[in-house]
């Protein structure tokens, strides 16, 4: 088994649109930072290599590279999960806390969870998205542990 952590924050933007765990929150300032700056699905994915020992996501999806720098979050978390089981891994389990002062997210983690869980190809409960209290005023933050162990092998 393995475990890895990811943490992503970013400040708020007015002129851009919210995407937080792949779940567009509406009448909310969206967040400043590369193609959606998901900061959820972003820490999902830094999780995810994290455990597989491969970097970060800046090694993989460099910002100056024209094909990963607008790419919505979402791409970056599904193409970790590829990463993954091409070294015979699968996540078991994540672990996500986000840190906001607005909006309120906590009526969106169920949908979060889920949006994260059908992008990995887990099922309901394998995803946890918890909401705390602010780190600052202007930004929204996000950590996440996953844990990956082994893939099944199938027998001869």
């Amino acid at each position: 088994m393995r475990v890895g952590v990811g943490h992503h924050s970013h400040p708020f933007d007015p002129n851009r649109v919210l995407v937080v765990g792949g779940v567009k929150i509406t009448g909310a300032w969206g967040l400043r930072g590369p193609g959606d700056a998901d900061v959820l699905l972003r820490s999902v994915a830094d999780a995810l290599l994290g455990a597989a020992a491969l970097g970060d996501l800046e090694d993989h999806f460099p910002p100056h590279d024209e094909v990963w720098r607008d790419a919505p979050s979402a791409a970056l978390v599904s193409e970790c999960g590829l990463k993954l089981a091409a070294r015979g891994l699968r996540v078991q389990h994540l672990d996500a806390v986000l840190h906001a002062a607005r909006p309120d997210l906590r009526p969106h983690r169920a949908a979060m969870a889920a949006r994260i869980g059908s992008l990995l190809g887990l099922p309901e409960g394998m995803v946890n998205v918890k909401v705390a209290g602010a780190l600052a005023d202007d930004a929204i933050a996000a950590q996440v542990i996953a844990t990956v162990a082994a893939a099944p092998t199938e027998s001869a």
